[in-house]
């Protein structure tokens, strides 16, 4: 802000920020901009209040073309299905090629856009724009929200219309360009839903793949669409869906609604009219978790139909668990830490009592002292740090579980260059990272048990901090440290087995915390969210919730707490947050403030 003054101050153009959502797009391939003329303000958009709806109003006759601009503009943050008014706006090639589809753009705040007159006569029949400001984000042609920096720049033609003497807009960028705040109005984030291979049970696994749709524009039959379209570009390399190539809601179909007894009937074309019972119940279920996570009351039952209107299956939310595992059921027994004696205990939340108890097996009995403790899902299994760092140790969760000898340990010099705490995935592998200086490795234990495998990770930038696995077993959060700064990374774990082996990578790795300069801990909070603790540049710690696309997630985050330095959050989100602070360990349970549940103790985790 104070550098934008200083350059309006010496006479340069205020520099146009603008807010881009799913729906406003610039067309690609402007017209040359003329070089001489006088520049001219265009208004931005004004803001509106996130529960507004906003009507779009055709261009008047006699508008000028600054008028033009601005309507063009407030049109593409209406909601329009098809920015029928916002097309109005648009003449020659523009009119038939712009594809407000094809992406959204969105700034820091609403558009400005400059003017410079061709020629010098007032009545010259052209003008050009430039459309400026800070990049926040970008929203593909799948839907899929990424994070951008920059300034963006673009440039938009006007011209007069032959015949009607009208301005119009004939060049401007393809997509749509709006400010954050309409953004965060006109659209939301939606789970859809596919499967992985990663469940420990054997049977199909779903993972979330967060997309944004027009929330006021039919978001159920988007997201549909969405859904038969398969998995983001990002996610596709580990994610199925049991949907035929090529299947699409029926030619003809308008908008889809629940009836009164809470089903959705969905017509599809003849590419799905063969499938089996079987993987009819699989794309019958990836449909029920997909709208139940838009709107959880809205949809007990989805019945697909083929091309001739003929049922091909039905599936309830009572029988969608039976097809395939999916969130986590009735959450975890327990929460757990290390206590003040550097054993591994638990402590129930549905418990008044609020000592906790020592965990059954060797480190519950504190044969070993602890830093820091991973429990399996199934929570019958734990694997422990000891104090120094430098060994792992995993076992039973029973009476008769004994420690045994260390599965790994690491070389490193001091406490802070060994072990991370681990985390299990969704199959019951073990993951942690050894920071070791001389062998940075990040290490996976086949079943927790098997002989540490060394994971590959191309392009990884820094030393990793944390590691905790999404249940879905094919993302992986880390928190990585490079140049004094630590970031919150999302990667995709793939698997490569052949007869003789097992290639174990980390790709594409993505920011999802860029505002964010030092990073001190993290948890999955959900199926595509993150809790996680860091501070701005020259600001104070916050708690706040992420998306694994990097979105913010509207709304205050947790309330506030002083000296967090570990944080805990269950996949299942109607259970507390617990956080290691300068008050010990403390819980934050829906709808109340933090409370201390134990004085002494450090390293809270949920199961995972």
């Amino acid at each position: 802000m104070d550098a934008d003054r200083a350059k309006r101050g010496r006479g340069r153009p205020v520099r146009a920020t603008a807010y881009v959502g799913i729906g406003a797009v610039l067309l690609a391939g402007c017209a040359s901009m003329p070089d001489s003329g006088d520049m001219r303000d265009v208004e931005s958009t004004p803001r509106q209040d996130a529960k507004v709806r906003v009507f779009a109003l055709p261009p008047a006759p006699d508008a000028e073309p600054q008028e033009i601009v601005q309507g063009f503009l407030e049109a593409l943050t209406s909601d329009d299905v098809n920015y029928e008014t916002a097309r109005k706006y648009l003449t020659g090639d523009a009119l038939k090629t712009w594809d407000p589809a094809r992406s959204t753009t969105v700034l820091d705040e609403a558009p400005t856009a400059f003017t410079r007159v061709t020629g010098e006569r007032p009545e010259a029949d052209e003008y050009g724009f430039e459309l400026s400001g800070k990049n926040v984000a970008r929203v593909d042609g799948q839907h899929a929200y990424t994070p951008t920096s920059g300034q963006y720049r673009k440039l938009v033609h006007l011209t007069r219309v032959k015949g009607t003497g009208q301005w119009r807009i004939d060049e401007l960028p393809q997509g749509v360009v709006l400010g954050r705040s309409d953004f965060v109005r006109n659209y939301e984030s939606i789970n859809k839903y596919y499967f992985t291979s990663a469940a420990q049970s054997g049977e199909p696994g779903t993972v979330a793949d967060p997309v944004y749709v027009r929330s006021q524009v039919d978001p159920v039959t988007q997201v549909v669409r969405d859904l038969l379209e398969g998995p983001t570009s990002w996610l596709n390399p580990v994610a199925r869906t049991s949907f035929p190539s090529g299947t699409a809601l029926l030619k003809g179909t308008k908008a889809l609604t629940p009836d009164d007894q809470n089903r959705l009937v969905v017509p599809l074309n003849k590419k799905a009219n063969r499938v089996s019972a079987s993987r009819c119940r699989e794309m019958a279920a990836q449909l029920l978790f997909t709208l139940q996570d838009y709107m959880p009351t809205g949809v007990d039952e989805v019945e697909l139909q083929g091309s001739k209107g003929a049922l091909l299956c039905a599936l309830g939310e009572n029988d969608a668990g039976t097809v395939a595992s999916h969130g986590v059921d009735g959450g975890a027994g327990y929460e757990y830490l290390i206590d003040g004696d550097h054993k591994l205990v638990r402590l129930s939340d549905r418990d008044p009592v609020t000592t906790p108890s020592p965990v059954p097996g060797a480190l519950g009995e504190g044969e070993k002292q602890l830093r820091s403790a991973a429990v399996s899902r199934g929570e019958d299994r734990a694997a422990g740090v000891s104090a120094d760092g430098s060994e792992l140790y995993v076992t039973h969760m029973t009476a008769e579980g004994t420690l045994g000898d260390p599965v790994l340990r690491s070389g490193g010099a001091t406490a802070k260059d060994r072990l991370t705490t681990p985390s299990w995935d969704g199959r019951g592998d073990l993951w942690v990272a050894d920071r070791d200086p001389e062998k940075p490795r990040l290490l996976v234990l086949a079943d927790g048990m098997g002989e540490p495998l060394e994971v590959r990770t191309p392009n990884l930038d820094g030393r990793i901090e944390a590691v905790r696995v999404a249940a879905d077993g094919v993302r992986i959060a880390l928190i990585l440290e490079s140049k004094g700064k630590r970031a919150l990374y999302i990667g995709r774990i793939e698997r490569d087995a052949d007869a003789e082996s097992t290639t174990v990578s980390i790709v594409e790795l993505r920011s999802v915390t860029p505002d964010l300069e030092d990073v001190t801990a993290m948890s999955w909070a959900g199926d595509s969210q993150l809790v996680v603790v860091g501070r701005e540049p020259g600001g104070v710690q916050q708690m706040r919730y992420v998306r694994v696309d990097g979105s913010p997630i509207p709304g205050s985050g947790p309330s506030a707490l002083t000296g967090v330095e570990e944080i805990a959050a269950s996949e299942d989100e109607s259970q507390p947050l617990v956080a290691h602070s300068a008050d010990g360990i403390v819980r934050l349970s829906p709808g109340q403030q933090w409370q201390t549940v134990v004085k002494e103790g450090s390293a809270p985790v949920y199961p995972g």
